[in-house]
């Protein structure tokens, strides 16, 4: 969900090379009146990647895009005002995200995916299992919480809009964004409001969670922004669900630790 300014910060050179392989890989469509983009890589069982807020494909998946491709074929979507993702009017939601997906999904002709999410993208992935579980087979989420309450958002409501989402000249949603970096403001105030008031009771509940019947695998570090107790109560909320804590390690799993988040996460989804 949050850290995002060094996640999402590269070099021109280096993301001159990604934009390079995203028109490879990447492609557009329109979802719910809007355009979205989000690239396709690999061939296999479907495996959905869902970011974090504020974040992109690259930023949150390079450490996996490879690693994951090489026995599903991985979609990856980068949301409205993310990324190559022009952002649209009105605030932004987790009900807005998950709806955009799931169009993605029925647009491909796509069911049974497994969905992997981080932050943002893990509570985007719990509710499209939720809302749509015909569209859903196996569901990671890490570091997602059901309500504000469940973070801690102690910096977050005296922060400035550029402390929110740092994008500076060079980084990938400079390179990529048609909304101009100048936009990158309107983003993280948009984000701020995200983060201390959603998700709302209409769009996640610890009741909705219950009502999952796919395998869950709920993942967290054990040094995450996520209070412990949060992530321990999610976990019991979804019948039959998975617990993973990352010793010593931060908000970032996938990020951070690659080395056994993969092997663990492909072992999970086989």
């Amino acid at each position: 969900m949050r850290m995002l300014c060094m996640l999402s910060v590269c070099l021109a050179a280096m993301g001159c090379a990604l934009c390079a392989r995203a028109d490879e890989v990447g492609r557009w469509t329109s979802v719910n009146g809007h355009r979205i983009y989000y690239e396709v890589r690999g061939s296999g069982r479907p495996l959905l990647l869902l970011h974090g807020g504020g974040g992109d494909i690259q930023g949150a998946w390079s450490h996996q895009l490879d690693d994951f491709s090489r026995k599903h074929e991985v979609i990856a979507v980068e949301q409205s005002g993310h990324g190559h993702s022009p952002d649209v009017d009105g605030p932004m939601t987790y009900a807005s995200f998950t709806e955009d997906t799931a169009a993605l999904l029925v647009q491909l002709k796509l069911k049974d995916v497994d969905v992997v999410g981080w932050s943002d993208g893990a509570i985007e992935a719990l509710m499209l299992a939720v809302r749509h579980p015909g569209l859903v087979r196996r569901v990671v989420a890490t570091g997602a919480n059901v309500d504000p309450s469940g973070v801690d958002n102690t910096w977050l409501s005296h922060a400035k809009p550029e402390e929110v989402f740092d994008a500076k000249p060079g980084s990938y949603y400079a390179l990529n964004s048609p909304d101009g970096l100048a936009h990158a403001k309107v983003v993280g105030a948009k984000l701020k409001e995200l983060w201390l008031t959603r998700p709302t009771p209409d769009e996640l509940t610890f009741e909705m969670l219950g009502r999952i019947r796919v395998p869950v695998l709920i993942m967290a570090g054990d040094h995450d922004e996520i209070f412990a107790e949060h992530t321990v109560k999610i976990f019991r909320a979804i019948p039959g669900a998975k617990l993973w804590i990352l010793p010593d390690t931060v908000h970032d799993t996938f990020v951070s630790r690659p080395e056994w988040t993969n092997p663990y996460v492909l072992s999970f989804l086989e």
